[in-house]
């Protein structure tokens, strides 16, 4: 990984860090930032930010010279994938027990880590823990809809979870310790089901409805390359890449799932997409078949205690 720019540190003051990795959108950091200073239960702050050009460390600095948030400035933009890896790895160095990861447009309610942490009590081995992520009028925000073993996402009791996203997505030290980072090397997209996918295959993993967030997104909807507009759709191939490479990972179900679900877009758009229906399929078939070559390495980081 690249060389960060470390322009101020926090010692753990308390159990849980906080970490939002952050890219040209300071009005949504800042309003994350107060979110989580009012929580019922105190974190310190760790902000990655990828390389901003919107004037984000300038809008930090008073924060970061009071010594109210860590900031890590990194040399240039290495993807949500990059800024989460680096993220956890300085969390687990600087001795916190958790870390507590996020978009900068994640709002968390003030009580949002208080019953994060009040399950980890319970379940001391528990691998992560997903709150439940709505959108900006109430209702579920559908990008961020975890993949539940048991149950549906109306439940009001804690439930056992193979997949979640990064938003609002809370794990141990010694979790990460034992499966290693985030993979850099995947940019953007596909990240946070490879992790969550890795954890919970070895340890009981939980989306924890009483953790509630509010998702700042632009729209509720999930990606979608037979809708999107011209100017997203290169950045797709960061997804199809990416799930092919998961798809590689798992078993011969998640092979023919990934199949199944490039044909099911393939077909999507060829039925119902406005313009550049060559170019769309395109993407999907070239970076699908890219996966099939594609080897990041999985970076590790050691116990700062032993």
């Amino acid at each position: 990984m690249n060389k960060t720019i470390t322009v101020s540190k926090q010692m753990p003051a308390s159990r849980t860090v906080a970490l939002v990795v952050t890219y040209n959108r300071k009005a949504l950091l800042l309003e994350c930032i107060d979110a989580l200073r009012k929580q019922t239960v105190p974190c310190s702050i760790l902000v990655v930010d990828n390389a901003s050009t919107d004037g984000t460390h300038h809008a930090l600095e008073s924060l970061i010279q009071d010594g109210t948030i860590s900031y890590i400035g990194m040399p240039e933009n290495l993807g949500g994938a990059g800024g989460f890896c680096q993220a956890m790895k300085s969390g687990v160095e600087e001795g916190f027990e958790y870390l507590w990861a996020m978009d900068d447009d994640c709002i968390p309610e003030p009580d949002a880590l208080e019953n994060l942490l009040s399950f980890a009590g319970d379940h001391p081995d528990f691998g992560f823990l997903s709150s439940k992520v709505l959108w900006t009028d109430g209702s579920t925000c559908k990008m961020n809809e975890p993949k539940l073993i048991e149950g549906n996402l109306d439940t009001d009791k804690p439930v056992l979870c193979r997949q979640a996203s990064f938003v609002s997505f809370f794990t141990s030290a010694k979790t990460v310790i034992e499966c290693g980072l985030p993979i850099a090397d995947f940019f953007i997209w596909g990240d946070d089901v490879e992790y969550t996918r890795r954890i919970s295959a070895k340890r009981d993993s939980w989306f924890v409805p009483q953790s509630v967030v509010v998702h700042k997104t632009a729209r509720n909807t999930g990606s979608d390359i037979s809708r999107d507009e011209a100017g997203r759709l290169d950045r797709y191939r960061y997804a199809y890449r990416n799930e092919v490479y998961i798809a590689r990972e798992e078993g011969l179900s998640r092979k023919m799932y990934q199949l199944a679900k490039i044909c099911y877009h393939t077909l999507r758009v060829l039925f119902v997409s406005p313009d550049q229906k060559a170019k769309r399929i395109g993407i999907i078939w070239s970076a699908s078949k890219e996966g099939l070559r594609f080897n990041p390495g999985k970076e590790t980081v050691h116990d700062p205690r032993a």
